[in-house]
């Protein structure tokens, strides 16, 4: 994991650096484009200025200056007297204006906020200069944001395959895990009930012999529900309400004398589509992590809330509470604060209420020393 996001950080700050260098060298470009640019209008200025003054268009001159002017096909400019009369501009599209004297006033206001106008000195008048910029400058000062949009677009695509894939495998070991278990466990399973059997026809304590079967059926039970993960699921209508009354009983033998545990609901009758050895598991695994955050006296509720199109289930402890920091890990694989234990239950509990029963399961609150209330929502 450490390497994975090393690996994802030097990405991300190369990226960052082609980025800024990008910006650096467009930057640079787009100045000395906008200086070449203003040289050029001095230039014009000073063109306009001997085509204003001289006498006769057939003086060399007015031809040198005429030409110059023409040569300009691309830097917009609009030539004004001292009073703002407009008196001719250049490389303007008015194609489809209707009233063109007020849009020229609207862009020749709007040049000379960017920059100031070029002052035209003639005799016994001045006459003024207002520019742009020319589409090819405007282009080079977009282009290092298309680009930086571009990369960011990568980078988010880079990283959004890089989650699934780790995820993918991730899904991949744990199913495998999962299979092999309820391998594992279907030899020795079989081989137990064979002794069972042997020892009910025995004259012997019978029973421990009927708490030994009670044993193995919990045994078949976990091993059938390791077989489901990975698996499409057969979902059953059936009152939850009905379930939870079942798994809390059943808890409440094995838990100690000194926790209650307690389901509470309105209504007594709520059918929810689910699976029924795969949603008991959850609410095991929960109960359990309960058990272990109270480590003495304490109580556990199971609230179930029927709203108009989904489920809502509250399971409350007394418990320790968990810490800020590791709320948005706990739900992670291989994460767990017990000094046993793989780190799997809250995990396979996401994945079972997420993906087979399309619902949701997360931490509604948790305060340290007051205690903790998950949620699962279902859909009715």
């Amino acid at each position: 994991m450490r390497q994975y996001l090393n690996w994802k950080t030097g990405l991300v700050l190369a990226a960052l650096v082609i980025v800024a260098a990008s910006l650096s060298y467009t930057s640079r470009l787009a100045n000395n484009l906008a200086a070449q640019e203003q040289k050029n209008m001095q230039q014009i200025s000073e063109a306009l200025r001997t085509m204003a003054n001289v006498r006769s268009d057939q003086d060399k001159g007015f031809d040198l200056a005429l030409n110059l002017v023409k040569s300009n096909s691309s830097i917009p400019f609009i030539w004004a007297s001292e009073d703002g009369q407009i008196l001719d501009y250049k490389n303007i599209d008015t194609s489809g204006i209707r009233d063109v004297p007020s849009f020229l006033k609207k862009k020749m206001k709007a040049y000379g906020e960017e920059r100031t106008p070029i002052l035209v000195e003639l005799t016994g008048s001045n006459q003024y200069v207002y520019y742009g910029e020319s589409s090819l400058l405007r282009q080079l000062r977009y282009f290092p944001y298309i680009q930086l949009a571009i990369i960011l677009l990568f980078l988010v695509v880079v990283v959004i395959a890089i989650i699934a894939a780790q995820r993918s495998i991730q899904n991949r070991v744990w199913l495998g895990l999962s299979k092999e278990t309820a391998h594992q466990l279907g030899t020795p399973l079989m081989a137990l009930e064979g002794w069972v059997e042997i020892l009910r026809e025995q004259e012997c304590n019978q029973e421990a012999v009927q708490e030994m079967n009670k044993d193995l059926a919990r045994l078949r039970l976990i091993a059938e529900r390791f077989s489901k993960v990975g698996s499409e699921p057969q979902l059953a209508v059936e009152n939850v309400v009905f379930r939870l009354q079942q798994m809390a009983e059943y808890m409440r033998r094995r838990a100690p004398n000194s926790v209650q545990i307690r389901v509470q609901s309105e209504l007594q009758d709520i059918p929810v589509a689910i699976s029924g050895p795969l949603f008991d598991w959850v609410i095991e695994n929960l109960i359990r992590n309960a058990l272990d955050a109270m480590k003495g006296p304490g109580r556990i509720e199971i609230r179930v809330m029927a709203q108009e199109h989904s489920v809502e289930i509250d399971l409350s402890d007394t418990g320790k509470g968990i810490p800020r920091h590791q709320l948005r890990k706990i739900f992670q694989p291989g994460f767990t604060t017990k000094k046993r234990g793989w780190g799997l239950g809250l995990s396979l509990s996401r994945r079972i209420i997420r993906e087979y029963h399309h619902g949701s399961l997360f931490v509604r609150s948790s305060e340290p020393g007051q205690g903790t209330t998950f949620r699962i929502i279902l859909k009715r």
